[in-house]
């Protein structure tokens, strides 16, 4: 009973955390758009702003034709953004929803007069069927390297439950979750293994998964 109120708790902390961070969620005015829904407003907008806030190295992989890439945790995202025409609307993306978010409120914080967030980032866009652009402006061929379903799978073996944490380096509810994680990793090691999955590193795996939000937690008994 102890060990299972443990993982009630962390599931719990988990959705406070990825709910209020790396989730985008819906404000009034419809602020927060589907990737239909954004997609649509692109094209029924003249002299939009289309920010992507992930890092370079991300953009570099594939990105939203049209997009201009100012990273979220780069030294001078406020320096860039002030360059900007505050008049025009502006639609902002990053990999899951979370640093869109935090970008979105501060560009309205700044002035900015019509902001938009994609919800659920790039993950979601690509789900989606949506077209996804390269340096040749080429659509992108879908990232292979990292885990695949078989290999999963084995991480799932054994009689052990097993919590699989999705997360990212960037991702902030991410950090607050890893003491915990790492407390229960060592003092519940005879019945429970834990096992980390980075979803910028396993891209394909986590858009197979359905991962939306992150930090996501799944708990499985006999692989199930």
């Amino acid at each position: 009973m102890r060990n299972m109120s443990k993982l009630v708790l962390l599931s719990a902390v988990a959705i406070i955390l990825s709910t209020s961070a790396c989730q985008s969620q819906s404000g009034g005015g419809k602020k927060v758009l589907e990737p239909k829904e954004f997609q649509a407003q692109l094209d029924n907008t003249n002299d939009e702003i289309l920010l992507d806030v992930r890092t370079p190295g991300e953009y570099a992989d594939g990105y939203i034709a049209g997009a201009k890439n100012i990273d979220w945790n780069g030294s001078d995202f406020e320096g860039q953004a002030s360059k900007l025409d505050k008049s025009k609307p502006v639609y902002v993306y990053c990999l899951g929803g979370g640093r869109s978010k935090a970008a979105a409120n501060k560009l309205r914080k700044m002035g900015f007069e019509e902001v938009y967030d994609l919800q659920g980032g790039m993950m979601n866009w690509k789900r989606s069927g949506m077209a996804v652009a390269t340096g040749s402006s080429a659509p992108a061929a879908p990232k292979t390297s990292g885990m695949n379903t078989a290999d999963y799978s084995k991480l799932l073996e054994g009689d052990k439950l097993v919590l699989v944490d999705f997360y990212a380096t960037w991702c902030g509810p991410c950090k607050k979750m890893a003491p915990f994680l790492k407390d229960m990793a060592h003092e519940e090691e005879d019945y429970l293994k834990i096992v980390k999955v980075d979803a910028d590193e396993n891209e394909a795996l986590s858009s197979e998964m359905q991962i939306t939000g992150l930090p996501t937690l799944i708990l499985y008994k006999n692989s199930k």
